[in-house]
């Protein structure tokens, strides 16, 4: 398998921390199974340091977008922290199917595992975990396969795994191409439409942040296309 090239896919570099492009379809890290994934690849990346950078936090082998990794201990330590305590600021943007009521809210679902046997599986669940994501329409379209679509940006407040997609199915709009909890499990279905797009770290008290955006990648374009976005549009909050 070639190599991946993550110098072309590197967001921000500094002494502490990188952020990365992760591409959809890769694993973070090696299964049960083996295969390629992107932990194989850090060695691209240590930049003159003995050791390769670490995974801080995942993202799901579908997302695309902003992931961060620690270059050595005590870097990681602090991300460690930061995500922990939710003081990093993570934006995605996801397609959806359907049509959103509002144009913003926020979704306060607690959940939890689907059942032991399903591993990362996720549910709406009452006795859960406490789940808070803010979400935001960014456009709107109707596609002649899927039917209504929207553009949303989504702001986790907490870090559950799959919160995104069991949120947005929760809401009755699926993330277009979810194989788990969408129609991503249709023949010829749309791979996910989730995209990590940007993140703010305060990674030292006497700095400003960090922050690091990515494009989305070229499966979503067309999708988001049908909702009014064009590349090179600026429709981030407060913007």
């Amino acid at each position: 398998m070639p190599e991946l090239d993550l110098l072309s896919r590197l967001l921000h570099r500094d002494g502490l921390m990188l952020v990365v492009d992760k591409p959809a379809g890769l694993p973070v890290h090696r299964g049960p199974k083996g295969g390629d994934n992107l932990e194989d690849h850090f060695d691209q990346l240590r930049f003159g340091l003995p050791r390769a950078p670490a995974l801080a936090h995942r993202l799901d082998k579908d997302t695309s977008g902003c992931l961060v990794l620690g270059r050595h201990r005590k870097a990681l330590e602090r991300l460690g922290k930061l995500f922990k305590s939710g003081r990093i600021q993570k934006t995605y943007w996801a397609v959806v199917e359907g049509r959103p009521a509002e144009e913003e809210g926020d979704i306060d679902l607690a959940l939890g595992r689907l059942d032991a046997d399903r591993g990362w599986w996720m549910q709406v669940d009452p006795l859960g975990l406490p789940s808070r994501t803010s979400w935001r329409v960014l456009g709107r379209g109707v596609d002649p396969r899927y039917g209504d679509l929207a553009l949303l940006e989504l702001r986790p407040h907490t870090g559950r795994t799959h919160q995104l997609r069991v949120h947005c199915q929760a809401m009755g709009w699926p993330i277009l191409g979810d194989p788990v909890y969408g129609g991503g499990r249709r023949p010829g279905a749309e791979p996910l439409h989730l995209h990590a797009r940007a993140i703010i770290i305060p990674m030292q008290e006497n700095k400003p942040p960090v922050e690091a955006k990515a494009a989305p990648p070229t499966h979503m374009a067309a999708a988001m296309a049908v909702c009014g976005y064009a590349p090179g549009q600026n429709r981030e909050q407060g913007k």
